[in-house]
């Protein structure tokens, strides 16, 4: 057997979820659109601000972005040691050279400066990508921080350190100019006021000093309460305001006039507030954090105040358990150890959102608590259904440590109203639920408890409806609990090892299956009546839930079962496990068909309704990741795993996979045309256009490409003629002046007059020639060229131009009655039996001969000469005819066979 290498089912498509991380953002500006660039892992966003659409992905990078800014219409990225510049997401230039990683980069004019852990600053020139100057520093008594370009200071730039210190330098003659003593704390944070000569310092105290280069005096100070100052930034539309950033993730904003805090942005971030940038001369204000969320703010209330404008977010903290929602495939539920329950579409990431939880930030800000203390608890198990999705709320979750199971509305995207608790609470116990599902009809929720106890609920009204077992379904924690999908059969796995069968109206024990390691999930495929049940012992069973017993038993994980999905047809089981491996078990085969490694241990998973993508999330990871189904797009062997199977490494994939929401034309026209490779070929260059052959099998019968209506009712002419006939007779158009001779066909040709000796001869003869009066059309003189070269694919290729009314004229005028000859329709025959027995454009050749034939038939009989040329057509078309035949047949008997054998 080959070697696997990868994965057989599987290939990475694109990752879903990412948004931002630690890195500050940049703003670029394009005439009069803004643009926000974020850093993503190795790769990096550009949105837009009017509505934060995703416009560009940027390629993968071998590390992570660590710093980035902008340069009129590209985007400047540093990665590690080596620093990129990109154009709508494609590498045009590299800046190598650093041999630390480089934490700071500025653009000033026409030159990029960037700054390495060892405090290395070098000036590169952006068009030549040249080394134009390089600084040394001690790190020990100056290590750069930040850096930036005080503004009408020419040539000059002003480096801050981690000592307090902060010194001006004039890079064109590499000298500095002066050296400021500054506040014996580091800085964190630089940014250029609006007035001339004064700066804003961020110190790691939270103390902010505006200070005056020019004259080297503090204008005035304010303290931060909430730590180190991370970001700054200044309002540009004419309102005196500084706005400062924190670890905390709140935002302060002061009133530079009079020199007072004037508002502030509480918990805007949950973490710190990284990126901090005011738009251009507007009231805008676009922050960034570790939290994966992109926000942007307005300053429109009358006290002055900000508010959220318009935001994009995912999962701050790795999700738990991802599921599919509806039968499209394109909209995936998420819950999050960040206490959120999120909708992530594959299709659009404008559409994704998160499920609000109600008015947690009025709550909090009346209560002077975080919002994070006032979210459910993380959601350990859910379940959806889309059956009465429009009619009452659909989604039913479980949290961590909480005894109330909650009821969601996917159509609203909020919590409902109802909150469901088992009988175990009721009596006082202080127990948690553990499971939960929606039967198939969207009416009841059925929901298990860590005591053992099943019960099941109107969804609707919230109100209890049954109670299963007596006086409970399971001795110890329920791990998981099913419906079928008629309502007929209830099923519960127990911490007791057994799984148990209950019939879901009348609440009686059917049936139950011990094992003999210990349960940790039930999953359910309702079309084919089967349930996995995953064991401590790492071993899936499949249980036929009609026959109330194990039909199959998969073993091969090296630790702990996560996650197992059903396909949608039921005839693979997709599991993980924390020993880094997606395996892939076909159930009738009882085989292992796939099985491939990845970084990070899956902690969930699951195969879209449509089988297209499988999507999966990992340990300490934000991301979901989708992966495409290659059996979809093209011919996959299974070829069944042994047991000392192998896996290897497969990547996992990137944001870049798939196409973004919004893409411009420039870059279609570059895919369309050809994008340049580094070799200096282009795409199209290297891939040839694969051409099918015109005939595959001397064995085989070839159709033309024609459609049937130039064909199919060449017999047929005259009847449909008769039929079209005008009611009134047509005018006779007006005659010539003087008399031309013309050629014969459909469409009239002027024939030249040509003179020759015997034209000479007999030119004062008063004889009119018939030869003269009826020259021969340019389709016989094609049939008598290609007949002399025996070559007729250019008289093929002349039928095929022409229409049903042409080939009738033209297959008339071969007879000597209408000016042609014997030899004519001798050699039409002769290219029909040579063209027959090509076995190509079989339904043409037939059509032209029965064409032939009606027309020409009491004529053939007459001639002896056109009569053996006839019985050689015969005999042709009988044996072409008798091998197609054959092969028809043959296809008929096995599709009868093959339907007998099912029946």
């Amino acid at each position: 057997m080959a070697a696997v290498i990868g994965s057989q089912l599987f290939s990475p498509f694109r990752a879903l979820g990412y948004i931002a991380n630690h890195v500050p953002l940049a703003v670029q500006s394009q005439g009069t659109e803004n643009l926000v660039v974020t850093a993503v892992g190795s790769a990096f966003h550009v949105y837009n601000c009017a509505k934060l659409n995703l416009l560009f992905v940027g390629q993968l990078n071998d590390e992570e972005v660590s710093c980035l800014t902008t340069y009129k219409h590209f985007v400047i990225t540093a990665c590690g040691q080596e620093i990129k510049m990109w154009h709508r997401g494609k590498t045009v230039a590299s800046f190598v050279g650093h041999d630390k990683d480089v934490h700071c980069l500025l653009t000033f004019g026409a030159h990029l400066i960037s700054v390495d852990e060892g405090s290395s600053l070098k000036v590169w020139d952006i068009k030549t990508t040249e080394l134009y100057l390089e600084v040394g520093f001690d790190s020990k008594t100056f290590h750069i921080t930040c850096l930036m370009h005080p503004s009408t200071y020419l040539n000059k730039i002003l480096l801050c350190s981690k000592q307090g210190s902060m010194q001006i330098w004039n890079i064109k003659t590499n000298k500095m100019i002066y050296s400021f003593e500054g506040w014996s704390c580091p800085i964190t944070a630089v940014e250029q006021a609006p007035a001339i000569d004064v700066v804003a310092v961020g110190l790691q105290s939270g103390k902010i000093v505006i200070h005056n280069l020019k004259v080297d005096e503090t204008v005035m100070t304010f303290q931060q309460d909430w730590g180190p100052v991370t970001a700054i930034a200044f309002r540009t539309d004419g309102n005196p305001v500084m706005a400062t950033a924190s670890p905390s993730g709140n935002i302060a904003l002061w009133d530079l006039e009079g020199r007072k805090l004037r508002s502030t942005l509480i918990d805007a971030h949950d973490g710190s507030v990284c990126g901090l940038k005011f738009l251009p001369s507007q009231p805008l204000l676009a922050t960034n954090g570790p939290d994966n969320a992109l926000k942007l703010w307005i300053f429109d209330q009358p006290d002055g105040s900000g508010r959220l404008l318009r935001s994009r977010s995912g999962h701050s903290a790795p999700p738990t358990k991802i599921r599919f929602y509806g039968h499209k495939g394109s909209d995936i539920l998420s819950a999050g150890l960040d206490r959120t329950f999120r909708h992530i579409s594959t299709a659009n990431d404008a559409r994704s959102c998160e499920l609000s939880q109600g008015s947690l930030a009025k709550k909090a800000k009346n209560s002077g608590i975080k919002v994070e203390e006032l979210k459910l608890t993380p959601i350990t198990d859910f379940a959806a259904e889309t059956t009465r999705n429009s009619d009452w709320e659909n989604i039913v979750t479980c949290h961590q440590g909480n005894k109330q199971a909650r009821s969601w509305w996917f159509q609203k995207k909020a919590l409902g109203k109802h909150t469901l608790e088992t009988r175990g609470n009721k009596d006082g116990d202080n127990t948690s639920i553990t499971a939960v599902t929606i039967s198939s009809c969207g009416n009841f929720a059925i929901i298990g408890d860590s005591k053992g106890h099943v019960d099941s609920f109107n969804i609707q009204s919230g109100n209890h409806r049954a109670s299963y077992g007596n006086p409970r379904a399971h001795k110890g924690c329920v791990r998981g609990v099913a419906i079928d999908g008629v309502n007929q059969q209830l099923l519960s796995a127990g911490a007791d090892s057994q799984l148990r069968f209950w019939s879901f109206t009348k609440r009686k024990l059917l049936s139950k299956l011990s094992f003999e390691a210990l349960m940790t999930g039930l999953e359910i495929h309702r079309e084919s009546s089967l349930a996995a049940v995953v064991c401590e012992d790492f071993s899936i069973h499949i249980a036929d839930i009609e026959m109330h017993r194990i039909v199959r038993t998969f073993t091969g994980h090296a630790n702990r079962i996560t996650d197992v999905s059903f396909s949608p047809d039921g005839r693979w089981l997709i599991s993980s496990s924390m020993d880094s491996t997606i395996r892939t078990w076909d159930l009738p085969a009882a085989r292992l068909i796939d099985c491939f490694l990845v970084a990070s241990p899956v902690t969930s998973l699951t195969l879209s309704p449509t089988g297209e993508y499988l999507a999966t999330s990992h340990v300490d990871d934000l991301g979901v990741y989708l992966w495409s189904n290659k059996t979809l797009y093209g011919h996959v062997a299974l070829v069944p795993l042994p047991s000392t199977f192998e896996p290897s490494l497969v990547q996992l994939p990137v944001t870049s996979g798939g196409e973004t929401e919004e893409m411009s034309d420039a870059i279609l026209e570059t895919r369309t045309s050809g994008e340049v490779t580094d070799m200096g070929e282009t795409q199209e260059s290297r891939t040839e256009e694969f051409k099918s052959p015109d005939q595959l099998s001397n064995e085989l019968i070839t159709m033309s490409l024609l459609p049937q209506s130039r064909w199919r009712n060449l017999t047929s002419l005259e009847i449909i003629k008769q039929r079209n006939r005008p009611k009134q007779p047509p005018k006779p158009p007006k005659s010539a002046p003087f008399f031309l001779p013309t050629e014969p066909g459909l469409v009239p040709k002027f024939v030249a007059e040509e003179k020759d000796v015997a034209d000479e001869e007999v030119s004062q003869s008063k004889l009119i020639q018939l030869r003269r009066l009826q020259p021969q059309t340019e389709f016989q003189k094609m049939l008598d060229k290609c007949s002399s070269s025996g070559d007729y694919d250019p008289l093929m290729s002349s039928l095929k131009a022409m229409g049903p009314s042409a080939i009738d004229a033209e297959l008339r005028l071969v007879s000597p009655e209408s000016g042609g000859t014997i030899a004519l329709m001798q050699q039409f025959m002769e290219f029909l039996s040579t063209h027959m027995a090509t076995k190509r454009d079989f339904e043409l050749v037939e059509a032209y001969m029965a064409l032939f034939l009606k027309l020409h038939g009491s004529l053939i009989m007459e001639h002896p000469e056109l009569v053996r040329a006839a019985r050689q057509l015969q005999a042709q078309h009988e044996h072409t005819w008798t091998k197609l035949r054959d092969l028809i047949n043959q296809g008929l008997c096995l599709v009868s066979y093959y339907k007998s054998a099912l029946i």
